[in-house]
């Protein structure tokens, strides 16, 4: 049986991201210390996809060829192909056409995640007839989607990009079955009012040329990582499925509660309480004066001093001392985050970009 090629889309602007994607793509963003990409790239593999091109946006590409290099580490062999300016999701699958060949191939947004991975779907394209498949998830905001409109029958009959009156509550999941037959349906489509070549289109395309356009509903959660706040979710979810694992040293046992995954040559000193589900990357020091909260990752050579901090993400290489709390925050890789020991705030939330210094005034008691 032939194998499906893969695609993963890595590019965008991540503008709601910012300022995190100043320095870099918004689908090398950690969560629960694991690139958005990663999980997509592994959930390729395990469904038997090894053959697979990355689609570099302009948003520092040099990031993700030096993560992820040829791929040997990960499993698979990669190769990159560049599209520069975000000129849509079909524009940047018509570049893959010689990558393709021949062969089916599935398309995966970097930024998506999904519970389980795509290996039953996979699966079934392979084995079937079908010119193309798409997944789809009942939504509360379709309007914010592709959304999915069906005869009285089931049949999949209309798509429809972010509708004012969606169809259906029924979402496009970002991950697209394809044969290379889309490349001569891609070929004629004329940007939208967005200036991009949308892949409901194409996805249209197939219907309107007679094509067996098939679709199936995930069961599981499915997560769109564009904002902070889908990031902190996603977060969260993935830690709900942690598992226990003490690769560090700690002090004292009664410091932690609940699953922990605690990286190589990581600390947590007598004093410090952790609860989880926490995940703590490797060299990181959790020191005796610090609280890490439930759903928090800190990523590796982070060193937290002092004060309490829950459903947050905390990149590599940052320095945190205060008495305060930090809920609901990123903060981004080697920034340093130092309050005053005269100021208690009830609680501070962050969006904090690569190399931030922030210090807030001890005299500051108001």
């Amino acid at each position: 049986m032939l194998k499906l090629k893969g695609i993963i889309l890595h590019g965008g602007h991540g503008t709601r991201l910012r300022p995190l994607t100043h320095t870099g793509p918004k689908q090398l963003i950690p969560i629960a210390n694991k690139p958005v990409s990663q999980y997509v790239l592994e959930s390729l593999r395990d469904a038997g996809v090894k053959d697979i091109a990355i689609v570099l946006g302009e948003i520092f590409p040099e990031k993700v060829k030096e993560y992820y290099g040829d791929g040997s580490k990960f499993g698979v062999k990669i190769t990159y192909i560049y599209q520069g300016k975000p000129l849509g999701i079909a524009h940047a699958v018509g570049l893959c056409e010689d990558f393709v060949g021949n062969d089916k191939f599935v398309v995966h947004l970097g930024d998506d995640l999904i519970k389980g991975g795509i290996k039953p779907f996979v699966e079934e394209f392979e084995k079937s007839d079908y010119d193309g498949m798409v997944l789809l998830c009942k939504v509360n905001n379709p309007q914010r989607f592709g959304v999915a409109q069906f005869d009285e029958n089931g049949r999949l009959i209309r798509l429809v990009e972010k509708p004012k009156e969606p169809p259906s509550n029924y979402a496009l999941v970002g991950v697209y079955f394809l044969t290379p037959y889309i490349f001569n349906i891609i070929k004629q489509l004329k940007p939208s009012w967005r200036g991009e070549l949308e892949i409901t289109e194409a996805l249209q395309g197939l219907i309107d040329h007679g094509k067996k356009l098939h679709y199936k509903f995930i069961e599981g959660w499915w997560k769109d990582t564009g904002t902070p706040e889908d990031i902190l979710e996603s977060n969260r979810l993935i830690l709900d499925e942690l598992k226990h694992e003490i690769l560090g040293k700690i002090e004292d046992p009664s410091s932690i509660q609940g699953r922990i995954f605690l990286g190589e040559g990581s600390v947590i000193k007598k004093g410090a309480v952790v609860r989880g589900p926490a995940a703590i990357g490797n060299n990181t020091i959790i020191d005796s004066n610090a609280y890490i909260g439930p759903y928090t990752s800190i990523g590796n050579n982070v060193i937290i001093r002092s004060g309490e901090i829950e459903n947050s993400i905390i990149m590599d290489n940052c320095q945190i001392e205060m008495e305060g709390r930090i809920t609901d925050s990123l903060i981004g890789p080697f920034s340093t985050l130092t309050i005053g020991k005269n100021r208690k705030p009830s609680g501070l939330q962050f969006i904090i970009g690569e190399r931030t210094k922030i210090v807030i005034n001890r005299n500051l008691t108001r």
